[in-house]
Protein backbone atom coordinates (compact mmCIF):
# COMPACT_ATOMS: atom_id res chain seq x y z
CA UNK A 1 0.00 0.00 0.00
CA UNK A 2 1.21 3.50 -0.66
CA UNK A 3 2.17 5.87 2.10
CA UNK A 4 3.42 8.88 0.14
CA UNK A 5 5.59 11.38 1.99
CA UNK A 6 2.94 14.07 1.64
CA UNK A 7 0.48 11.98 3.62
CA UNK A 8 0.30 11.64 7.37
CA UNK A 9 0.47 7.91 7.95
CA UNK A 10 -1.30 6.01 10.70
CA UNK A 11 -0.70 2.34 11.43
CA UNK A 12 -3.68 0.13 11.98
CA UNK A 13 -3.82 -1.35 15.47
CA UNK A 14 -7.20 -2.67 16.40
CA UNK A 15 -10.30 -3.96 14.76
CA UNK A 16 -13.31 -2.97 16.80
CA UNK A 17 -16.96 -3.82 16.99
CA UNK A 18 -19.14 -1.44 15.12
CA UNK A 19 -20.20 -4.08 12.67
CA UNK A 20 -23.89 -4.31 12.50
CA UNK A 21 -25.26 -5.94 9.43
CA UNK A 22 -28.06 -8.30 10.37
CA UNK A 23 -29.94 -10.96 8.44
CA UNK A 24 -33.69 -10.98 8.10
CA UNK A 25 -35.34 -14.22 9.09
CA UNK A 26 -35.62 -16.59 6.19
CA UNK A 27 -32.95 -14.90 4.07
CA UNK A 28 -31.39 -17.19 1.45
CA UNK A 29 -28.01 -18.74 2.29
CA UNK A 30 -24.97 -16.86 1.05
CA UNK A 31 -22.84 -19.98 1.01
CA UNK A 32 -25.05 -22.56 -0.63
CA UNK A 33 -22.09 -24.30 -2.25
CA UNK A 34 -20.92 -25.76 1.07
CA UNK A 35 -21.66 -29.27 2.24
CA UNK A 36 -24.49 -29.75 4.73
CA UNK A 37 -23.63 -29.40 8.41
CA UNK A 38 -22.40 -32.65 9.89
CA UNK A 39 -21.81 -34.27 6.49
CA UNK A 40 -18.07 -33.76 6.30
CA UNK A 41 -16.64 -34.67 9.70
CA UNK A 42 -13.21 -36.20 9.42
CA UNK A 43 -12.55 -39.43 11.29
CA UNK A 44 -9.33 -38.10 12.81
CA UNK A 45 -9.71 -34.32 12.93
CA UNK A 46 -6.89 -31.98 13.86
CA UNK A 47 -7.08 -28.32 14.80
CA UNK A 48 -4.52 -27.32 12.20
CA UNK A 49 -5.73 -29.50 9.37
CA UNK A 50 -9.51 -29.74 9.71
CA UNK A 51 -11.84 -26.90 8.79
CA UNK A 52 -14.62 -26.55 11.37
CA UNK A 53 -12.79 -28.27 14.23
CA UNK A 54 -10.80 -26.48 16.95
CA UNK A 55 -9.29 -28.04 20.08
CA UNK A 56 -11.87 -30.79 20.41
CA UNK A 57 -14.91 -28.74 19.40
CA UNK A 58 -16.84 -29.06 16.15
CA UNK A 59 -18.73 -26.16 14.60
CA UNK A 60 -22.12 -27.79 15.23
CA UNK A 61 -21.52 -28.99 18.78
CA UNK A 62 -24.09 -28.08 21.40
CA UNK A 63 -22.97 -26.59 24.72
CA UNK A 64 -24.83 -26.43 28.05
CA UNK A 65 -24.57 -22.64 27.99
CA UNK A 66 -26.82 -22.60 24.91
CA UNK A 67 -29.75 -23.52 27.14
CA UNK A 68 -29.43 -20.48 29.40
CA UNK A 69 -32.03 -17.76 29.76
CA UNK A 70 -29.51 -15.06 28.92
CA UNK A 71 -26.14 -14.61 27.27
CA UNK A 72 -24.13 -14.81 30.48
CA UNK A 73 -20.97 -16.89 30.03
CA UNK A 74 -19.07 -17.92 33.14
CA UNK A 75 -15.28 -18.05 33.19
CA UNK A 76 -15.20 -21.84 33.02
CA UNK A 77 -17.54 -21.79 29.99
CA UNK A 78 -15.75 -19.17 27.92
CA UNK A 79 -13.07 -21.41 26.42
CA UNK A 80 -15.58 -23.84 24.94
CA UNK A 81 -17.66 -20.99 23.51
CA UNK A 82 -14.59 -19.42 21.90
CA UNK A 83 -13.29 -22.67 20.39
CA UNK A 84 -16.70 -23.55 18.97
CA UNK A 85 -17.06 -20.07 17.54
CA UNK A 86 -13.61 -20.37 15.94
CA UNK A 87 -14.72 -23.64 14.36
CA UNK A 88 -17.87 -21.98 13.05
CA UNK A 89 -15.93 -19.12 11.48
CA UNK A 90 -13.66 -21.70 9.83
CA UNK A 91 -16.65 -23.61 8.51
CA UNK A 92 -18.08 -20.51 6.86
CA UNK A 93 -14.82 -19.02 5.63
CA UNK A 94 -13.07 -22.22 4.55
CA UNK A 95 -9.79 -21.34 6.30
CA UNK A 96 -8.22 -22.61 9.52
CA UNK A 97 -6.82 -20.73 12.47
CA UNK A 98 -3.09 -21.10 12.98
CA UNK A 99 -3.07 -20.04 16.64
CA UNK A 100 -5.33 -19.62 19.65
CA UNK A 101 -7.05 -16.28 20.07
CA UNK A 102 -7.17 -15.07 23.68
CA UNK A 103 -10.47 -13.45 24.65
CA UNK A 104 -10.85 -11.22 27.68
CA UNK A 105 -13.47 -8.89 29.07
CA UNK A 106 -12.98 -5.40 30.46
CA UNK A 107 -15.44 -2.97 32.00
CA UNK A 108 -16.88 -0.01 30.17
CA UNK A 109 -15.09 2.25 32.65
CA UNK A 110 -11.73 0.64 31.92
CA UNK A 111 -12.29 0.97 28.19
CA UNK A 112 -13.23 4.64 28.48
CA UNK A 113 -10.02 5.25 30.38
CA UNK A 114 -7.96 3.91 27.50
CA UNK A 115 -10.08 4.82 24.49
CA UNK A 116 -7.63 7.59 23.61
CA UNK A 117 -5.65 4.81 21.97
CA UNK A 118 -8.18 4.91 19.17
CA UNK A 119 -7.71 8.58 18.43
CA UNK A 120 -4.45 9.44 20.17
CA UNK A 121 -2.24 12.06 18.54
CA UNK A 122 0.02 15.00 19.21
CA UNK A 123 -0.98 18.66 18.96
CA UNK A 124 -0.17 18.99 15.25
CA UNK A 125 -2.08 15.85 14.37
CA UNK A 126 -5.09 17.02 16.35
CA UNK A 127 -4.94 20.33 14.54
CA UNK A 128 -4.98 18.61 11.17
CA UNK A 129 -7.85 16.40 12.29
CA UNK A 130 -9.85 19.40 13.46
CA UNK A 131 -9.37 21.22 10.15
CA UNK A 132 -10.20 18.11 8.11
CA UNK A 133 -13.53 17.47 9.81
CA UNK A 134 -14.31 21.18 9.88
CA UNK A 135 -13.82 21.19 6.10
CA UNK A 136 -16.38 18.38 5.94
CA UNK A 137 -18.79 20.40 8.14
CA UNK A 138 -18.82 17.57 10.68
CA UNK A 139 -16.98 19.15 13.62
CA UNK A 140 -17.33 22.89 14.10
CA UNK A 141 -14.63 25.37 15.03
CA UNK A 142 -15.59 25.29 18.71
CA UNK A 143 -15.37 21.50 19.01
CA UNK A 144 -12.40 19.17 19.24
CA UNK A 145 -12.60 16.36 16.69
CA UNK A 146 -10.61 14.03 18.94
CA UNK A 147 -13.14 14.52 21.72
CA UNK A 148 -15.97 13.79 19.30
CA UNK A 149 -14.36 10.55 18.20
CA UNK A 150 -13.64 9.49 21.77
CA UNK A 151 -17.26 10.13 22.65
CA UNK A 152 -18.42 7.85 19.85
CA UNK A 153 -16.04 5.03 20.75
CA UNK A 154 -16.26 5.30 24.53
CA UNK A 155 -19.98 4.60 24.64
CA UNK A 156 -20.37 2.38 21.59
CA UNK A 157 -17.57 -0.13 21.13
CA UNK A 158 -18.61 -3.59 22.28
CA UNK A 159 -15.36 -5.34 21.47
CA UNK A 160 -12.30 -5.31 19.28
CA UNK A 161 -9.47 -7.40 17.93
CA UNK A 162 -5.97 -6.18 18.77
CA UNK A 163 -3.41 -7.53 16.30
CA UNK A 164 -0.42 -6.37 18.36
CA UNK A 165 -1.41 -8.86 21.08
CA UNK A 166 -3.49 -11.23 18.90
CA UNK A 167 -6.33 -10.93 21.38
CA UNK A 168 -10.01 -10.06 21.38
CA UNK A 169 -11.33 -7.72 24.05
CA UNK A 170 -15.02 -7.66 24.93
CA UNK A 171 -16.24 -4.44 26.48
CA UNK A 172 -18.94 -5.24 29.00
CA UNK A 173 -21.27 -3.10 31.06
CA UNK A 174 -21.46 -6.00 33.55
CA UNK A 175 -17.97 -7.54 33.61
CA UNK A 176 -18.69 -9.71 36.65
CA UNK A 177 -21.50 -11.40 34.75
CA UNK A 178 -20.37 -11.26 31.15
CA UNK A 179 -23.12 -11.27 28.57
CA UNK A 180 -21.50 -12.37 25.36
CA UNK A 181 -23.04 -11.82 21.95
CA UNK A 182 -21.86 -14.83 19.99
CA UNK A 183 -22.29 -13.04 16.66
CA UNK A 184 -20.02 -10.21 17.79
CA UNK A 185 -17.48 -12.79 18.89
CA UNK A 186 -17.70 -14.45 15.47
CA UNK A 187 -17.11 -11.11 13.74
CA UNK A 188 -14.00 -10.40 15.82
CA UNK A 189 -12.71 -13.94 15.35
CA UNK A 190 -13.01 -13.38 11.61
CA UNK A 191 -10.60 -10.46 12.00
CA UNK A 192 -8.23 -12.70 13.95
CA UNK A 193 -8.44 -15.26 11.13
CA UNK A 194 -7.76 -12.53 8.56
CA UNK A 195 -4.73 -11.41 10.54
CA UNK A 196 -3.33 -14.93 10.78
CA UNK A 197 -3.88 -15.65 7.10
CA UNK A 198 -3.26 -12.27 5.45
CA UNK A 199 -1.37 -10.17 8.04
CA UNK A 200 -3.47 -7.09 8.64
CA UNK A 201 -0.37 -5.14 9.63
CA UNK A 202 0.23 -4.66 5.89
CA UNK A 203 -2.65 -2.20 5.79
CA UNK A 204 -1.69 1.26 6.98
CA UNK A 205 -4.52 3.72 6.55
CA UNK A 206 -2.67 6.79 5.34
CA UNK A 207 -5.84 8.70 4.45
CA UNK A 208 -9.55 8.64 5.24
CA UNK A 209 -10.29 7.27 1.77
CA UNK A 210 -7.58 4.62 1.80
CA UNK A 211 -8.82 3.44 5.16
CA UNK A 212 -12.39 3.23 3.92
CA UNK A 213 -11.27 1.34 0.80
CA UNK A 214 -9.33 -1.32 2.67
CA UNK A 215 -12.01 -1.53 5.34
CA UNK A 216 -14.47 -2.25 2.57
CA UNK A 217 -12.62 -5.50 1.92
CA UNK A 218 -11.75 -6.41 5.51
CA UNK A 219 -15.05 -5.43 7.10
CA UNK A 220 -17.04 -6.61 4.10
CA UNK A 221 -15.44 -10.03 4.57
CA UNK A 222 -16.13 -10.06 8.32
CA UNK A 223 -19.71 -8.84 7.99
CA UNK A 224 -20.41 -11.46 5.30
CA UNK A 225 -19.18 -14.18 7.66
CA UNK A 226 -21.10 -12.63 10.54
CA UNK A 227 -24.30 -12.53 8.50
CA UNK A 228 -24.06 -16.19 7.55
CA UNK A 229 -23.12 -17.08 11.13
CA UNK A 230 -26.26 -15.38 12.37
CA UNK A 231 -28.42 -17.08 9.75
CA UNK A 232 -27.16 -20.51 10.79
CA UNK A 233 -27.81 -19.68 14.44
CA UNK A 234 -31.43 -19.33 13.45
CA UNK A 235 -31.60 -22.56 11.45
CA UNK A 236 -28.73 -25.05 11.82
CA UNK A 237 -26.76 -24.33 14.99
CA UNK A 238 -27.46 -24.05 18.68
CA UNK A 239 -26.11 -20.68 19.78
CA UNK A 240 -26.02 -18.45 22.83
CA UNK A 241 -29.23 -16.53 23.52
CA UNK A 242 -29.38 -13.07 22.00
CA UNK A 243 -27.82 -10.24 23.92
CA UNK A 244 -30.58 -7.65 23.61
CA UNK A 245 -28.77 -4.74 25.26
CA UNK A 246 -29.12 -1.21 23.97
CA UNK A 247 -26.39 1.18 22.95
CA UNK A 248 -26.17 4.89 22.38
CA UNK A 249 -27.35 7.04 19.51
CA UNK A 250 -24.48 8.56 17.51
CA UNK A 251 -23.20 11.75 19.04
CA UNK A 252 -22.05 12.97 15.64
CA UNK A 253 -23.89 11.86 12.51
CA UNK A 254 -21.28 13.08 10.07
CA UNK A 255 -18.51 11.06 11.68
CA UNK A 256 -20.82 8.09 12.06
CA UNK A 257 -21.79 8.08 8.39
CA UNK A 258 -18.12 8.33 7.44
CA UNK A 259 -17.24 5.36 9.64
CA UNK A 260 -20.17 3.28 8.50
CA UNK A 261 -19.56 3.32 4.75
CA UNK A 262 -17.30 0.20 4.62
CA UNK A 263 -19.87 -1.75 6.64
CA UNK A 264 -22.71 -0.63 4.41
CA UNK A 265 -21.02 -1.27 1.04
CA UNK A 266 -18.32 -3.78 1.97
CA UNK A 267 -20.51 -6.92 2.11
CA UNK A 268 -21.93 -6.27 -1.38
CA UNK A 269 -18.42 -5.60 -2.65
CA UNK A 270 -17.14 -8.89 -1.21
CA UNK A 271 -20.16 -10.73 -2.61
CA UNK A 272 -19.38 -9.20 -6.02
CA UNK A 273 -15.77 -10.39 -5.79
CA UNK A 274 -16.91 -13.90 -4.88
CA UNK A 275 -19.43 -14.10 -7.70
CA UNK A 276 -17.05 -12.64 -10.28
CA UNK A 277 -14.20 -14.94 -9.37
CA UNK A 278 -13.60 -18.29 -7.73
CA UNK A 279 -15.66 -17.79 -4.58
CA UNK A 280 -13.72 -17.19 -1.40
CA UNK A 281 -10.44 -17.78 -3.23
CA UNK A 282 -11.08 -14.59 -5.18
CA UNK A 283 -11.61 -12.71 -1.92
CA UNK A 284 -8.38 -14.16 -0.54
CA UNK A 285 -6.55 -12.87 -3.60
CA UNK A 286 -7.88 -9.36 -3.02
CA UNK A 287 -5.85 -9.11 0.17
CA UNK A 288 -2.81 -8.95 -2.09
CA UNK A 289 -4.50 -6.25 -4.18
CA UNK A 290 -7.01 -4.40 -1.96
CA UNK A 291 -9.31 -1.66 -3.23
CA UNK A 292 -7.62 1.72 -3.53
CA UNK A 293 -10.63 4.00 -3.03
CA UNK A 294 -13.99 4.00 -1.32
CA UNK A 295 -15.41 4.52 -4.83
CA UNK A 296 -14.25 1.03 -5.76
CA UNK A 297 -16.24 -0.42 -2.88
CA UNK A 298 -19.31 1.76 -3.45
CA UNK A 299 -19.56 1.05 -7.17
CA UNK A 300 -18.05 -2.46 -7.13
CA UNK A 301 -15.67 -1.68 -9.95
CA UNK A 302 -12.01 -0.74 -9.91
CA UNK A 303 -11.70 3.02 -9.57
CA UNK A 304 -8.11 3.90 -8.81
CA UNK A 305 -7.81 7.52 -7.68
CA UNK A 306 -5.93 9.99 -9.82
CA UNK A 307 -2.96 11.72 -8.25
CA UNK A 308 -3.94 15.13 -6.88
CA UNK A 309 -1.26 17.46 -5.57
CA UNK A 310 -2.19 20.88 -4.20
CA UNK A 311 0.23 23.52 -5.42
CA UNK A 312 1.33 25.86 -2.64
CA UNK A 313 0.25 29.39 -3.62
CA UNK A 314 0.47 30.94 -0.15
CA UNK A 315 2.42 34.04 0.78
CA UNK A 316 4.63 34.58 3.80
CA UNK A 317 1.59 34.96 6.07
CA UNK A 318 0.66 31.28 5.69
CA UNK A 319 2.49 27.98 5.62
CA UNK A 320 1.39 24.38 5.09
CA UNK A 321 1.13 22.61 8.42
CA UNK A 322 3.69 19.84 8.85
CA UNK A 323 3.52 16.64 10.87
CA UNK A 324 6.72 14.70 11.38
CA UNK A 325 8.58 17.04 9.05
CA UNK A 326 6.21 16.49 6.13
CA UNK A 327 3.30 18.53 4.82
CA UNK A 328 0.06 17.21 6.32
CA UNK A 329 -2.39 16.21 3.61
CA UNK A 330 -5.60 14.21 3.55
CA UNK A 331 -7.65 12.43 0.90
CA UNK A 332 -11.28 12.39 1.94
CA UNK A 333 -12.81 10.25 -0.80
CA UNK A 334 -16.29 9.65 -2.11
CA UNK A 335 -17.68 7.96 0.99
CA UNK A 336 -16.83 10.84 3.33
CA UNK A 337 -18.16 13.37 0.80
CA UNK A 338 -21.53 11.60 0.84
CA UNK A 339 -21.44 11.74 4.65
CA UNK A 340 -20.73 15.48 4.39
CA UNK A 341 -23.77 16.10 2.21
CA UNK A 342 -25.98 13.78 4.29
CA UNK A 343 -24.98 15.23 7.66
CA UNK A 344 -28.09 16.68 9.28
CA UNK A 345 -30.52 14.50 7.33
CA UNK A 346 -31.38 12.40 10.39
CA UNK A 347 -31.72 15.26 12.86
CA UNK A 348 -35.10 17.04 12.91
CA UNK A 349 -34.77 20.74 12.21
CA UNK A 350 -31.38 20.44 10.51
CA UNK A 351 -30.71 21.12 6.83
CA UNK A 352 -28.82 18.75 4.56
CA UNK A 353 -27.97 18.56 0.89
CA UNK A 354 -29.10 14.93 0.75
CA UNK A 355 -32.42 14.02 2.32
CA UNK A 356 -32.84 11.04 4.62
CA UNK A 357 -34.88 9.23 2.00
CA UNK A 358 -32.07 9.70 -0.53
CA UNK A 359 -29.52 8.29 1.90
CA UNK A 360 -31.42 5.36 3.38
CA UNK A 361 -30.57 2.04 1.74
CA UNK A 362 -32.82 -0.75 0.61
CA UNK A 363 -32.78 -2.54 3.98
CA UNK A 364 -32.42 -1.66 7.67
CA UNK A 365 -28.65 -2.14 7.65
CA UNK A 366 -27.44 0.05 4.80
CA UNK A 367 -27.14 3.62 3.62
CA UNK A 368 -26.96 4.55 -0.05
CA UNK A 369 -23.53 6.04 -0.73
CA UNK A 370 -24.02 6.08 -4.50
CA UNK A 371 -25.15 9.67 -4.98
CA UNK A 372 -25.13 11.84 -8.09
CA UNK A 373 -23.28 14.73 -6.40
CA UNK A 374 -20.30 12.53 -5.63
CA UNK A 375 -20.35 9.48 -7.91
CA UNK A 376 -17.96 11.13 -10.36
CA UNK A 377 -15.19 11.45 -7.76
CA UNK A 378 -11.74 10.77 -9.21
CA UNK A 379 -9.44 12.04 -6.45
CA UNK A 380 -8.88 14.79 -3.91
CA UNK A 381 -6.29 16.28 -1.60
CA UNK A 382 -6.78 18.62 1.35
CA UNK A 383 -3.84 20.61 2.71
CA UNK A 384 -4.03 22.31 6.11
CA UNK A 385 -2.45 25.74 6.49
CA UNK A 386 -1.43 27.61 9.64
CA UNK A 387 -0.92 31.32 10.06
CA UNK A 388 2.78 32.14 10.19
CA UNK A 389 2.31 34.06 13.43
CA UNK A 390 -0.12 31.61 15.03
CA UNK A 391 0.47 31.07 18.73
CA UNK A 392 -2.20 28.47 19.40
CA UNK A 393 -4.53 25.85 17.97
CA UNK A 394 -7.44 28.19 17.28
CA UNK A 395 -9.56 27.92 14.15
CA UNK A 396 -8.76 31.59 13.43
CA UNK A 397 -5.14 30.57 12.85
CA UNK A 398 -5.86 27.85 10.31
CA UNK A 399 -7.19 27.43 6.79
CA UNK A 400 -7.12 24.87 4.01
CA UNK A 401 -6.99 24.27 0.28
CA UNK A 402 -9.07 21.33 -0.88
CA UNK A 403 -8.61 20.31 -4.49
CA UNK A 404 -10.95 17.72 -5.99
CA UNK A 405 -10.83 15.95 -9.35
CA UNK A 406 -13.86 14.54 -11.16
CA UNK A 407 -14.48 12.06 -13.95
CA UNK A 408 -16.05 14.74 -16.14
CA UNK A 409 -16.75 18.47 -16.18
CA UNK A 410 -20.42 17.71 -15.52
CA UNK A 411 -19.51 15.77 -12.37
CA UNK A 412 -17.36 18.69 -11.22
CA UNK A 413 -20.22 21.10 -11.86
CA UNK A 414 -22.67 19.00 -9.88
CA UNK A 415 -20.34 18.68 -6.88
CA UNK A 416 -19.57 22.41 -6.86
CA UNK A 417 -23.25 23.28 -6.95
CA UNK A 418 -23.99 20.91 -4.08
CA UNK A 419 -21.15 22.45 -2.07
CA UNK A 420 -22.67 25.91 -2.55
CA UNK A 421 -25.93 24.55 -1.14
CA UNK A 422 -23.97 23.09 1.80
CA UNK A 423 -22.46 26.51 2.50
CA UNK A 424 -25.84 28.19 2.35
CA UNK A 425 -27.30 25.57 4.69
CA UNK A 426 -24.70 26.72 7.22
CA UNK A 427 -25.59 30.37 6.87
CA UNK A 428 -23.13 31.45 4.20
CA UNK A 429 -23.81 34.67 2.30
CA UNK A 430 -22.30 35.60 -1.06
CA UNK A 431 -19.59 38.24 -0.80
CA UNK A 432 -20.51 41.21 -2.94
CA UNK A 433 -18.35 41.77 -6.04
CA UNK A 434 -16.26 38.66 -5.31
CA UNK A 435 -16.50 35.68 -7.64
CA UNK A 436 -17.86 32.50 -6.02
CA UNK A 437 -16.88 33.72 -2.56
CA UNK A 438 -18.97 33.20 0.58
CA UNK A 439 -18.72 34.23 4.21
CA UNK A 440 -20.13 32.63 7.36
CA UNK A 441 -20.40 34.82 10.45
CA UNK A 442 -21.70 32.42 13.10
CA UNK A 443 -19.53 30.51 15.56
CA UNK A 444 -19.94 27.10 13.95
CA UNK A 445 -17.96 27.33 10.72
CA UNK A 446 -16.87 30.98 10.55
CA UNK A 447 -14.70 32.48 7.85
CA UNK A 448 -14.53 32.88 4.09
CA UNK A 449 -14.86 30.26 1.37
CA UNK A 450 -13.82 30.52 -2.26
CA UNK A 451 -14.80 27.97 -4.90
CA UNK A 452 -13.12 27.63 -8.28
CA UNK A 453 -14.21 25.20 -10.98
CA UNK A 454 -11.95 24.59 -13.95
CA UNK A 455 -13.08 21.74 -16.17
CA UNK A 456 -12.84 18.59 -14.09
CA UNK A 457 -11.25 20.33 -11.09
CA UNK A 458 -12.96 22.01 -8.14
CA UNK A 459 -10.79 23.91 -5.63
CA UNK A 460 -12.11 25.11 -2.29
CA UNK A 461 -10.11 27.63 -0.26
CA UNK A 462 -11.04 28.48 3.31
CA UNK A 463 -9.49 31.25 5.43
CA UNK A 464 -10.55 33.13 8.55
CA UNK A 465 -11.58 36.17 6.48
CA UNK A 466 -12.18 37.26 2.90
CA UNK A 467 -9.04 39.39 3.06
CA UNK A 468 -6.96 36.35 4.03
CA UNK A 469 -8.07 34.17 1.09
CA UNK A 470 -5.64 35.60 -1.45
CA UNK A 471 -2.74 35.27 0.98
CA UNK A 472 -3.50 31.63 1.59
CA UNK A 473 -3.95 30.85 -2.11
CA UNK A 474 -2.95 33.52 -4.63
CA UNK A 475 -5.80 34.46 -6.94
CA UNK A 476 -8.56 33.32 -4.58
CA UNK A 477 -11.70 35.49 -4.32
CA UNK A 478 -11.18 37.67 -7.40
CA UNK A 479 -13.65 40.39 -8.31
CA UNK A 480 -16.35 39.30 -10.72
CA UNK A 481 -19.67 37.53 -11.11
CA UNK A 482 -20.44 34.10 -9.68
CA UNK A 483 -19.92 31.18 -12.07
CA UNK A 484 -21.09 28.30 -9.88
CA UNK A 485 -24.80 27.77 -9.49
CA UNK A 486 -26.46 26.28 -6.47
CA UNK A 487 -28.01 22.89 -7.21
CA UNK A 488 -31.69 22.22 -6.77
CA UNK A 489 -31.26 20.43 -3.47
CA UNK A 490 -33.23 17.40 -2.41
CA UNK A 491 -35.60 17.66 0.51
CA UNK A 492 -33.65 18.34 3.66
CA UNK A 493 -34.50 17.18 7.13
CA UNK A 494 -35.47 20.75 7.93
CA UNK A 495 -38.04 20.75 5.13
CA UNK A 496 -39.74 17.52 6.09
CA UNK A 497 -43.01 17.84 7.92
CA UNK A 498 -43.28 17.34 11.63
CA UNK A 499 -44.95 13.95 11.36
CA UNK A 500 -42.10 12.60 9.25
CA UNK A 501 -39.52 13.99 11.65
CA UNK A 502 -41.23 12.26 14.56
CA UNK A 503 -41.61 8.99 12.67
CA UNK A 504 -37.94 9.01 11.78
CA UNK A 505 -36.89 9.22 15.39
CA UNK A 506 -35.57 5.83 14.31
CA UNK A 507 -33.11 5.14 11.55
CA UNK A 508 -31.65 1.93 10.15
CA UNK A 509 -30.55 -0.09 13.12
CA UNK A 510 -31.55 2.48 15.70
CA UNK A 511 -35.03 1.83 16.84
CA UNK A 512 -38.15 -0.29 16.61
CA UNK A 513 -41.63 0.35 17.95
CA UNK A 514 -41.48 1.02 21.65
CA UNK A 515 -37.78 1.74 21.88
CA UNK A 516 -37.59 5.38 20.78
CA UNK A 517 -34.33 6.75 19.45
CA UNK A 518 -31.65 4.35 20.53
CA UNK A 519 -28.38 2.87 19.38
CA UNK A 520 -26.06 3.73 16.63
CA UNK A 521 -22.62 2.26 16.58
CA UNK A 522 -23.21 -0.40 19.22
CA UNK A 523 -23.24 -3.58 17.21
CA UNK A 524 -25.26 -5.62 19.66
CA UNK A 525 -28.26 -3.34 19.94
CA UNK A 526 -28.26 -2.67 16.24
CA UNK A 527 -28.33 -6.33 15.41
CA UNK A 528 -31.25 -6.97 17.70
CA UNK A 529 -33.25 -4.18 16.12
CA UNK A 530 -32.48 -5.29 12.61
CA UNK A 531 -33.54 -8.83 13.51
CA UNK A 532 -36.87 -7.57 14.75
CA UNK A 533 -37.37 -5.42 11.69
CA UNK A 534 -36.61 -8.42 9.51
CA UNK A 535 -39.07 -10.55 11.42
CA UNK A 536 -41.75 -7.88 11.10
CA UNK A 537 -41.17 -7.57 7.37
CA UNK A 538 -41.24 -11.35 7.04
CA UNK A 539 -44.65 -11.24 8.71
CA UNK A 540 -45.80 -8.58 6.28
CA UNK A 541 -45.79 -5.64 8.69
CA UNK A 542 -45.27 -2.18 7.22
CA UNK A 543 -45.72 -0.33 10.48
CA UNK A 544 -42.09 -0.19 11.54
CA UNK A 545 -40.35 3.11 10.91
CA UNK A 546 -37.25 3.10 8.77
CA UNK A 547 -34.18 3.04 10.94
CA UNK A 548 -30.58 3.94 10.24
CA UNK A 549 -28.02 1.16 10.02
CA UNK A 550 -25.81 0.45 12.96
CA UNK A 551 -22.29 -0.87 12.65
CA UNK A 552 -19.35 -2.73 13.95
CA UNK A 553 -17.12 -0.01 12.61
CA UNK A 554 -13.51 0.97 12.55
CA UNK A 555 -12.63 4.48 13.71
CA UNK A 556 -12.20 7.21 11.15
CA UNK A 557 -8.94 8.09 9.60
CA UNK A 558 -6.80 9.92 12.08
CA UNK A 559 -3.58 11.60 11.04
CA UNK A 560 -0.58 10.23 12.89
CA UNK A 561 3.16 10.34 12.81
CA UNK A 562 4.57 8.08 10.08
CA UNK A 563 4.71 4.51 11.36
CA UNK A 564 3.01 5.49 14.60
CA UNK A 565 1.22 2.48 16.05
CA UNK A 566 -2.23 3.83 16.80
CA UNK A 567 -4.78 1.42 18.16
CA UNK A 568 -8.44 1.44 17.30
CA UNK A 569 -11.57 -0.35 18.29
CA UNK A 570 -13.80 -1.77 15.61
CA UNK A 571 -14.84 1.57 14.55
CA UNK A 572 -11.74 3.52 13.57
CA UNK A 573 -8.32 3.56 12.03
CA UNK A 574 -6.12 1.12 13.76
CA UNK A 575 -2.62 -0.07 13.50
CA UNK A 576 -4.14 -3.23 12.28
CA UNK A 577 -7.52 -4.04 13.41
CA UNK A 578 -11.14 -3.81 12.79
CA UNK A 579 -14.43 -4.16 14.37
Amino acid sequence: MRTPPTRVAAALAVVAVLALVAVAAGAPPLFADESPDGADRADDPTTAGTVGYVEGYWYDDELPVDEGDDAVVEDDELEAVVYRSMARVEKIRGLTFEDDVPVEVISREEFRSQDSAFVDSNESQQRVRNVTYEALFMVDAETNATTELQSIYGGSVEGYYEPSTDRIVIVSNTPDRLELDEIVLGHELTHALQDQQFDLSNYERATIDQEAAENGLIEGDAVSVETEYERRCGTDWECLPDDDSDGEAPSNWGLYLTLYQPYSDGPAYVDHVRESGDGWSAVNDRYEDPPTSSSTVIHREDRDPVDVSVADRSNESWQPLEVGGEVATETVGEGAMVAMFANGAFEPGQSSVLSREAVLGDDPTTFDYNQSYTDGWAGDELVTYASADADGNASADTGYVWETEWRSADHAREFAGAYVELLENHGADPVEDRQDTYAIDDEGYPGAYFLERDGETVRIVHAPSVAALDGLSAGAAPTGEDTIERVDGTDSAEEEDEDTAEADDSLPGFAVPGTGAAVAIALLAARARARRLGAEREAGSDSSPRTAPVTDASPPSTPAEPDAGLEWADGGRSARGRA
